[in-house]
């Protein structure tokens, strides 16, 4: 049974009470509020003070990816949604910014803001963001959209995007030269794998087809256009793909964020290459064509298509320096008459590929032309990802970020030495063999739910046949285009390269976030104490050493990267890469927000990056977005689809809701917004099928939904939608669960048969006191949710009943009895649920429960005891392939312990 949208909106009358946090109607349109005693938010807004900003990576970038987005937090009823700013560096020279809401505090006031300025307006040390008239852009973008296509233009560049076709864009021009055209997608398939030696193997190239086109944003500064179809041959249209282009004002350059989804057989349909492509007219002589790749640190190869260096006889300095130069050379009637008389005897080399086919190496070949031998150029171990085709009046430099993380990956340039060229970004290498997305064992038996239950003692791996499933998982890649006036010199170049493959970022202090109030509990490092030092040694030993990790693991490819292991094996000095339910880490026990929190606290670089990573990947490769498991996400395991709990709390939208808000980023906007009736999916798929000994049947108004692990997950979602003043069934919902959950006698340790409305959010009424806690129940981020929702609704039998189980759940069992009725038993994640402790006595000024806390904090149950030592073992030798460190920690308990730190430091440091 399918419940729309507009079912559960029809289904709201009856929940007036959530309607006093009064929400606009229209999707992310600013509401019209009153702030505190009764005057207006905008008369409340008096001036806040300057916000300063610094480049995410501290040094000054020499170029930017067309331009920059960043998010900034505020505090709740300081800023107006009509607020205006002004952007300044720091010697106060203004800078053309254009700033939008992106988040709202209950009262209608301004949570969170997005800014975006352009390259072209130069780069400085440092900003201020504050309350003023933006300045202007000395040539706005303009955007046209038309019936037939969307233009725009600006002010350095036009771009055309076609509503219907095969090209997303039909022309990129810079003044009157056409510079590129018929961008379009490519990709390939064929019908068997390459590892069963099949004999006929049937090939297919599919090309993108246009369903539609969308202006997102339209200037002064930033346009957003979207286009959304599929790969097309025939008749078939599949791999549904959403491409946003974003571009500047006074801008060469296009950054592009890129989507797709796997929606083929993945015992038929093996993709052999999928990647964006542009046609580049070339006028010029061949002696005036040139190529650039960037290879690793500050290195590229430069070259002609037909070279005049190194010859038997020397066409001249001039003539020499110019094509190293990738300026005009002189006529070639100036030149050496022994070369200009015998230049159609030097080959052309009209094809060049970098293919980076592993994170430890790429490789640099061309040939003049199809039908004839390729032959090595150069080689290298990780390429930056960008290359560029054209001549000295102009050509394409394009790319894709972290290109070596993401392997296979190529960049092609072929038909240089025709009048168009073909300049391709592979995000899957046609060189690298066909993608098998298959299943990796064939059941082992595992017929029932009995042997399936344990064979799960065994290798922790939850099987089920067909649930192994690739359908409906995606994945998302960063591309930068640049439509050059001219050949880059190798500096320029360079510096492109290096913002295509690490996109400069500016950002906001830990301080002054943390003053907003935004992201619950925590606070900045902290390091005043002998006691504080030592656990913030320890958080950053801990995170440096996943860092390592990465690297060291080598946890990179195209469906891997971003993602970190589950739990290591100490005899064979591996992670559990092939055992079971402990490989992949899928977000288990919320890594993801441990990362983030790191990174709000400490404001490093490296630990941005790691949890931007972490985001990309979690949020496309471990979640479905098409098919019957669609909004699920998958358990941990040997394969990131292969477990058969596809879960709520792995789809969960509180671990994207970090990076969208800090960076404004669609996408991954998108994938939140996807989850507001992410409840819908327990009428197709219940979580505890294997293990239920009633008669339960999934009923729209009774569904099998806890109150705990699967209500976080989903309010989550709720809560970010709710924020960006979305779909107002999200906050009639998140209200009603937290109310209705709190109406229970025990709350959220009530136990027995749970009853979940999906048309508004609400459980049944209970009136028997039972109980049923579990140790996983508040470790999927419903204790950081409940820290933010309690002082966003101020409900006081809300803030008594969690404030009851967060005091409960480390309590002995006489404490439990005297509230609940009945011991909670022994309960595992002690150490985890520390921080649950130390919200509890925040809450109640409690110090003795402060210090509980601390004790059990440090005692160190199912994670990490304070006298651990917090130090890595360097391996090398005939017991390790490759030079490792090796740490005693689980990412399960790392995640937990890194949130409890963290926590506890902001709830009850003054007590440690």
């Amino acid at each position: 049974m399918e419940i729309s949208r507009r079912t559960l909106l029809q289904s709201t009358v009856a929940a007036g009470a959530a309607a006093a946090l009064a929400s606009p109607s229209t999707a992310h349109a600013a509401p019209a509020v009153r702030g505190a005693f009764g005057q207006s938010v905008a008369q409340a807004l008096t001036g806040h003070g300057p916000i300063s900003l610094r480049w995410l990576e501290g040094a000054t970038p020499a170029q930017l990816v067309a331009g920059t987005t960043w998010g900034v937090p505020w505090p709740r009823g300081a800023l107006s949604p009509d607020q205006t700013f002004a952007l300044l560096t720091d010697s106060g020279e203004s800078v053309p910014v254009q700033s939008w809401p992106t988040g709202w505090w209950p009262d209608g006031s301004v949570k969170w803001t997005a800014h975006a300025a352009s390259g072209a307006s130069g780069r400085a040390g440092g900003y201020s963001l504050q309350a003023g008239t933006p300045a202007a852009p000395a040539s706005a973008i303009s955007v046209s959209d038309n019936p037939g296509r969307v233009v725009v233009d600006t002010g350095v560049i036009r771009v055309e995007f076609p509503k219907n076709g095969a090209n997303l864009v039909s022309s990129i021009r810079r003044g009157d030269t056409v510079i590129a055209e018929e961008g379009r997608l490519v990709a390939s398939r064929q019908d068997k794998p390459d590892s069963d030696g099949a004999e006929k193997v049937a090939r297919e190239q599919f090309r993108s087809q246009v369903s539609r086109v969308e202006v997102e944003q339209r200037g002064p500064v930033r346009a957003v256009v979207r286009v959304t179809g599929t790969h097309k041959k025939g008749n078939r249209n599949w791999l549904p793909f959403d491409v946003r282009f974003y571009l500047y004002a006074g801008s060469d350059g296009v950054r592009v964020v890129h989507s797709f989804v796997f929606d083929g057989d993945e015992t038929a349909d093996f993709i052999t290459g999928i990647g964006f492509s542009f046609s580049v007219p070339l006028s010029a002589q061949l002696h005036d064509r040139h190529v650039r790749f960037a290879g690793e640190g500050a290195g590229v190869l430069g070259e002609a298509v037909r070279g005049i260096t190194g010859l038997r006889r020397d066409p001249g300095a001039a003539a020499r320096a110019a094509q190293i130069a990738g300026t005009w050379t002189p006529d070639p009637a100036t030149w050496d008459q022994r070369v200009t008389s015998r230049l159609q005897w030097i080959p052309a080399w009209g094809d060049y590929s970098l293919s980076q086919l592993t994170a430890h190496g790429f490789e640099i070949r061309k040939r003049t032309s199809a039908g004839h031998s390729w032959i090595r150029v150069d080689a290298g171990r990780r390429a930056r990802g960008l290359a560029y085709v054209g001549s000295p009046g102009g050509g394409l430099a394009f790319g894709m970020r972290n290109f070596w993380q993401l392997h296979p990956t190529e960049l092609e340039i072929s038909g240089a030495a025709t009048d168009r060229a073909t300049a391709t970004a592979w995000m899957w290498s046609p060189r690298a063999g066909a993608m098998d997305l298959r299943f990796y064992h064939d059941g082992l038996g595992q017929d029932t739910y009995a042997k399936q239950l344990d064979a799960l003692e065994i290798t922790y791996e939850d099987y089920e046949p067909g649930f192994g499933s690739p359908y409906g998982v995606a994945r998302t890649t960063e591309l930068s285009f640049w439509a050059l006036g001219a050949t880059p010199t190798a500096a320029d170049f360079s510096a492109l390269a290096d913002a295509n493959a690490t996109p400069p970022l500016l950002v906001s202090t830990p301080e002054h976030n943390h003053s907003t109030g935004v992201f619950g509990s925590w606070a900045p490092v902290d390091r005043s104490n002998v006691a504080k030092i030592a656990i913030e040694d320890k958080l950053a030993f801990m995170h440096q050493h996943y860092v390592n990790q990465v690297d060291q693991r080598s946890w990179y490819g195209f469906w891997d990267y971003g993602d970190v292991m589950h739990e290591f094996d100490r005899d064979r000095h591996v992670w559990r890469y092939d055992i079971g339910g402990y490989a992949w880490d899928n977000s288990e026990l919320s890594t993801d927000m441990w990362l983030w929190y790191h990174y709000l606290r400490t404001g490093d670089a490296a630990a941005f990056r790691f949890a931007e990573a972490m985001t990309r990947h979690t949020g496309e490769v471990d979640v479905y977005h098409l098919g019957k498991y669609r909004d699920l996400g998958t358990r941990h395991g040997i394969m990131h689809w292969a477990d058969s709990a596809k879960q709520q709390r792995i789809s969960n939208a509180g671990y994207r809701r970090f990076y969208y808000f800090l960076t404004a980023d669609e996408r991954v906007g998108d994938l939140m917004h996807d989850l507001v009736d992410a409840d819908k999916t327990f009428l197709v798929l219940d979580p505890a099928r294997k293990i239920r000994t009633d008669e339960y049947t999934p009923q729209p108004d009774a569904l099998g939904v806890s109150n705990t692990t699967d209500w976080g997950a989903l309010a989550l979602a709720w809560l970010a939608e709710w924020e960006r003043n979305g779909d107002p069934i999200a906050q009639t919902k998140l209200i009603n669960g937290a109310k209705t959950i709190a109406a229970m006698p025990n709350g959220w340790a009530q136990g027995g048969t749970l009853r979940y409305n999906l048309a508004d959010g609400s459980y049944g009424e209970e009136t028997q006191r039972t109980v049923e806690v579990g140790s996983l129940d508040s470790v999927f981020g419903l204790i950081e949710l409940m820290t933010e929702l309690i002082d966003l609704i101020d409900d006081p039998k809300v803030t008594e009943q969690w404030v009851n189980y967060c005091r409960l759940y480390n309590g002995t069992s006489a404490e439990q009895a005297a509230v609940t009725g009945v011991s909670w038993g022994s309960q595992n994640l002690r150490q985890a649920y520390s921080r649950a402790t130390a919200y509890a006595a925040s809450r109640l000024g409690d110090a003795a429960l402060a210090k509980r806390a601390w004790r059990e904090f440090r005692t160190g149950h199912a994670g990490y005891p304070e006298g651990l030592a917090f130090t890595a073992t360097h391996i090398e030798g005939p017991v390790v392939l490759n030079p490792v460190d090796e740490a005693p920690f689980s990412t399960n308990a790392s995640a937990q312990y890194g949130l409890a730190a963290i926590q506890c430091l902001a709830l009850v440091g003054d007590h440690i």
